[in-house]
């Protein structure tokens, strides 16, 4: 690394300028979590019980779902960015199912999926699955609509149980999701 720039010498490996080049780009996602966790710890020294909350914006949560996969223990959904699409697919012990269809933000701290959701057994279902989000104590909880759980979704500080570490960037599971739909569509 060169004192200057505190950026890799020309020397550097392809593989050490790749991981500078991703730790850049999780950076504005980084300050994003850092100003949602002190915005969090500010709303609640403000307003005086240390179990205060604070609602992530429509922009905030862009940021933890946009152009990223979320991987499931039977499955997985990728949050498309423009016109914002997902795709989501499962797979059971004896079935295999795929979703198709939009995901929604809103300033209340919501995240809906409206999916089409199909498979060998079944005929195309539109389901609206939706999650909650909220800050406190620094950390981002959610929760599935209308009466799940709270449960911690992202701490301030990295923590391995986070569910948010199940998060990959881009689409990553796409090429599952394509040979799953094609066992679908061809059924007979």
């Amino acid at each position: 690394m060169t004192t200057q720039t505190g950026l890799p010498s020309e020397s550097a490996s392809g593989a050490r300028r790749h991981r500078l080049a991703r730790r850049v780009s999780l950076a504005p996602l980084l300050a994003i979590w850092c100003q949602m966790a002190l915005c969090g710890a500010a709303h609640a020294e403000d307003s005086g019980p240390a179990d205060s909350v604070a609602v992530p914006t429509a922009f905030e949560l862009q940021l933890v779902y946009a152009d990223r996969t979320w991987i499931w223990d039977n499955g997985a959904a990728y949050f498309g960015q423009k016109d914002r699409p997902v795709r989501a697919w499962t797979s059971e012990q004896d079935t295999v199912s795929v979703g198709e269809g939009r995901w929604h933000l809103s300033n209340d701290g919501k995240m809906c999926m409206d999916l089409i959701w199909r498979s060998k057994t079944y005929a195309a279902a539109p389901i609206r699955t939706c999650f909650s989000h909220r800050i406190r104590g620094g950390t981002l909880e959610q929760r599935k609509d209308p009466d799940g759980l709270w449960y911690s979704f992202r701490h301030s500080l990295e923590d391995p149980s986070d569910e948010q570490r199940k998060f990959e960037d881009g689409d990553t599971k796409g090429a599952q999701f394509d040979k799953i739909r094609s066992l679908i569509d061809s059924k007979s």
